[in-house]
């Protein structure tokens, strides 16, 4: 990205200052403490992550250097020994936390268990005991492939106690997709379940993991099957066990083995629209220091919050900010296991008062998505257990930042907004919710040792309010240490864009107050008659027009421009679709960010094509705008009649 980029994000002036009562009690609530222990962690890195290794994670062997920098290959902590579930688990048994509840947990058909630490240890410990019954040990792979259900963190707990790498899957990914990722990393069990509820019907596990095998994966040795729905399912005689079978009469206590911090602790696999998933590995002591550290400082955790995060622990989010992360700060975690608008658009503000949650994480995708639905269904609700919001996923637009923080935050809740990814382990950009004055739409300053920097294609730095790239400038704990099997596609995916920096694959700029402003990906800035313009900022200004509840712009071949903007637009339930609407939104768009970024085109849509987990699936946008068909794997879509509907328009 260039000078030329043009963008309406750092045009935000709007300030919110976290009030005296919240930096009273804040985990850090100093300014002063912040500049210092930042400037250490950047400038003596290994003093700081050292001290921090030291006093937040249980070590049954010290380490004896912090850090090995080769570039682009990093090992922390050598020479340490401990184990991410004794970090997460056995450490709390021995303190008040023991009877505490570890999670809440609330189906969709509306059933509640509650599992203090001692009874998650002890499922835990069966589960782990059971795999070693099944032959597995240190350095053998499971997939895990399940519902958003309690068992789905036991799984990779006990995976994690025995050294087990583990690979969770999505559940709402194809047999294909289980396929590829399964033989990929020779996975020898696979970890499912007959199904799991969503929309109040039954998502087919099970189903798709027998379709996943037939078709060829000859690692698989075991399927362990949870009975989550009690639909009848084929069972194949000496392949699957039910959960509940090879669990009985196993031990409830197992000592958890120590490993090298750098043991592998899973693999999880970036989808892509095209391509080979690539299997980012991350290991344990310093991937469980930065998720335990943006626990306790970000989301401000204290013993009595109940935090909810609505992630499926089948992405990053969900093992740093579900399982990981809060658990090793021994928090009580609220699961949720199916859809955030069934029966109605209500059902995470009916948890929220329920279980009387604290601390709420959850996407721009679903916060515009209530939006859309209205604000009738939130004043049906209290909120006010709530005392901190989080958003995390993509650029947050800065409409339904507003929303977030006057609907649901009652205006008395810090928002942060958060900046990472599935590489980078842990949270890299946020505000720090006790000091940090927050912007709609940005993810503000960054976090202990990190080091971004927006660059040109020279690798300059772009002056402040410029867009670039954006880079990380030095190694942090959390780091993916390479990818399953592809050192040299991690070099190159990662590593090679600018010697010496990791590349983010993602578009930036700082503003004068030396806040970051993520725009999106690089490869949805699109180039139109020689200006780039970051897709991401014209779907902010489209939503900030009071008629629009969701955007999605993608580019299409143009022979003068070279790219022209096409704009799906989703409008509010009250509203009528016109075209004087249409030309509306153009002109609006152009009001807000510039001439050039006039759409050349905006289509109505019902619906946008979205994963399970809320993602948009550009890819589908980007060929009906071509006038083209949809090809290639559209099993991961949540609603199906959506693209039929796009379709049926052309």
């Amino acid at each position: 990205m260039t000078d030329q980029t043009i963008t309406s994000f750092s045009r935000e002036h709007r300030v919110f200052r976290p009030s005296a009562e919240f930096k009273a009690q804040a985990n850090l609530g100093s300014e002063t403490t912040y500049k210092r222990l930042y400037s250490e962690s950047v400038n003596s890195p290994e003093k700081f992550w050292g001290r921090e290794a030291k006093a937040r994670l249980v070590w049954r062997r010290a380490f004896t250097k912090v850090l090995q920098w080769k570039l682009p290959h990093a090992k922390w902590f050598q020479g340490g020994q401990l184990n991410a579930a004794e970090n997460c688990i056995d450490r709390h048994l021995l303190t008040a936390r023991a009877n505490k509840a570890a999670i809440i947990f609330e189906g969709e058909p509306g059933d509640i268990r509650t599992i203090t630490y001692r009874q998650l240890h002890q499922q835990v410990c069966q589960f782990a005991n059971a795999l070693t019954a099944l032959g597995l040990g240190k350095g053998d792979r499971a997939a895990i492939y399940m519902p958003m259900v309690p068992e789905a963190a036991v799984a990779m707990l006990a995976c994690a106690r025995l050294g087990v790498i583990h690979t969770v899957i999505f559940g709402g990914f194809s047999s294909e997709a289980i396929k590829e990722r399964v033989n990929d990393c020779q996975a020898r069990v696979v970890i499912t379940a007959d199904g799991g509820w969503r929309r109040g019907k039954i998502v087919e596990l099970k189903a798709n993991v027998d379709r996943a095998l037939q078709s060829g994966a000859p690692t698989v040795e075991r399927v362990i099957v949870l009975k989550r729905t009690g639909q009848e399912v084929p069972m194949e005689a000496g392949r699957d066990r039910w959960w509940h079978e090879v669990v009985a009469g196993q031990p409830i206590e197992h000592r958890a083995k120590a490993f090298d911090s750098e043991h592998p602790l899973f693999i999880l696999y970036t989808s892509g629209s095209t391509g080979k998933p690539k299997g980012v590995l991350h290991t344990t002591g310093g991937y469980l220091l930065g998720t335990a550290m943006t626990c306790h400082y970000v989301f401000d955790l204290k013993d009595e919050d109940v935090y909810f995060c609505t992630a499926d622990v089948g992405w990053i989010t969900g093992h740093s900010y579900v399982v990981y992360g809060p658990l090793a700060c021994g928090a009580t975690v609220m699961m949720y296991e199916g859809a955030p608008n069934h029966p109605e658009p209500d059902r995470f503000w009916q948890i929220i008062d329920r279980h009387a949650v604290t601390v709420f994480y959850t996407a721009p995708t679903a916060i515009r998505s209530f939006m859309r639905s209205g604000d009738d269904y939130v004043k049906r609700h209290s909120l006010k257990s709530l005392r901190l919001l989080g958003s995390v996923g993509e650029p947050i637009n800065p409409e339904a930042w507003m929303w977030y923080h006057t609907m649901i935050g009652k205006k008395k809740c810090p928002i942060v907004d958060t900046w990472w990814q599935t590489e980078t382990g842990a949270i890299m950009v946020t505000p720090l919710p006790g000091i940090t004055p927050t912007k709609p739409g940005s993810c503000g300053r960054p976090f202990f040792g990190v080091v971004p920097k927006v660059l040109d294609e020279e690798g300059k730095e772009v002056p402040r309010g410029g867009g670039g790239k954006l880079f990380l400038a030095q190694p942090w704990p959390s780091m993916l240490r390479t990818l399953w099997g592809d050192d040299e596609r991690f070099k190159q995916a990662y590593w090679s864009e600018l010697p010496g920096y990791y590349f983010a694959g993602d578009g930036a700029r700082f503003d004068a107050d030396g806040y970051l402003w993520v725009v999106g990906r690089i490869d949805d800035v699109l180039n139109v008659s020689g200006h780039r313009i970051g897709t991401a900022e014209v779907e902010s200004a489209l939503v900030s027009h009071p008629s629009v509840a969701e955007a999605a712009v993608v580019g299409r071949p143009d022979e003068l421009k070279g790219q022209a903007l096409v704009c799906f637009v989703t409008v509010k339930n009250s509203v009528t679709e016109s075209a004087e609407l249409k030309d509306q939104l153009r002109a609006h768009v152009a009001r807000e960010i510039g001439a050039l970024a006039r759409p050349d085109e905006v289509r109505f849509a019902a619906g946008l094509p979205k994963t399970r987990s809320g993602k948009i699936m550009r890819r589908i946008l980007k060929e009906l705008a071509a006038g083209g068909i949809v090809k290639g794997d559209t099993t991961t879509l949540e609603d199906f009649s959506v693209v039929a509907a796009l379709q049926s328009e052309e």
